[in-house]
């Protein structure tokens, strides 16, 4: 039997890079999947056909689950975020994983950063994560799981431009420890992977900055999405069931 048989789950930011690596993963072990996208409609489109293809050839029927939901969300709406939330648990009857994966990445020496500079970072890195999981804390039953997927940079800033971005990460690791210690008594836990550089459309590594990164690492070469994904779909399992509040690095060594 697959890891997650009959569960259900949401992963915001999941139409491309390592949110899509993330959605595929926990549908090829037996969810049902529901992802949130910004501006990608095509992409979502097309990885939610590739999804609902996928199971009708695994099923004796294309009707015996719920069709993958592919919901276009403003990160920056939190009651978007929530709503996002709702419909999905409403959609496949419960909510058992939810993946926070959406972000935006802005660079900025920090006197130029503007205050609606703050205010977008923040809002779509921070604000949105505790939009939806205090959604889902209401919605997850005994036993749920909620993965922040954060960054490296919360904990070691290499190079300059980065602290907004560092302040929002760093943010989603003090809510996932607090929210662990909130969920833990229904079983629900809250844990953050911290990826370094990987390769994806955003951070490509054969990109003008890759070279740099490379130079940090233990491991040169650059994290693969499905590395992530991989930590994702262990997390959400029954496997994980003792591991919450934990940060999770995959970057290579970059930190050490």
């Amino acid at each position: 039997m697959s890891l997650l048989s009959g569960k259900t789950a949401l992963v915001t930011g999941g139409s491309r890079g390592i949110g899509a690596a993330i959605v595929r993963h926990l549908a090829r072990e037996g969810a049902s999947v529901a992802f949130t996208y910004s501006s990608s409609g095509a992409a979502a489109q097309a990885l939610a056909a590739e999804l609902d293809a996928a199971k009708s050839t695994s099923t004796a029927s294309s009707q015996s689950a719920p069709a993958t939901l592919a919901l276009q969300v403003d990160s920056l709406d939190p009651v978007a975020v929530q709503e996002a939330v709702s419909t999905t648990a409403a959609h496949f009857g419960k909510l058992d994983i939810l993946v926070n994966n959406a972000g935006i990445f802005e660079l900025k020496p920090t006197g130029e950063f503007t205050l609606d500079d703050y205010e977008r970072q923040m809002g779509v890195n921070a604000r949105a994560v505790f939009a939806a999981i205090q959604r889902a804390a209401q919605v997850m039953t005994e036993g749920g799981r909620i993965i922040n997927i954060g960054s490296n940079l919360a904990e070691k800033v290499p190079s300059p431009g980065m602290s907004l971005y560092a302040m929002s990460k760093a943010a989603v690791w003090g809510l996932t420890k607090g929210a662990a210690r909130d969920l833990g008594p229904r079983g629900i836990t809250v844990n953050i992977i911290q990826p370094g550089s990987t390769d994806t459309d955003m951070n490509p590594a054969s990109g003008p900055h890759a070279e740099g990164q490379r130079g940090l690492r233990a491991i040169d070469s650059f994290n693969k999405p499905e590395e992530i994904a991989s930590m994702a779909v262990y997390l959400a399992s029954d496997a994980a069931r003792s591991i919450t509040g934990a940060s999770l690095l995959i970057d290579g060594g970059a930190n050490v």
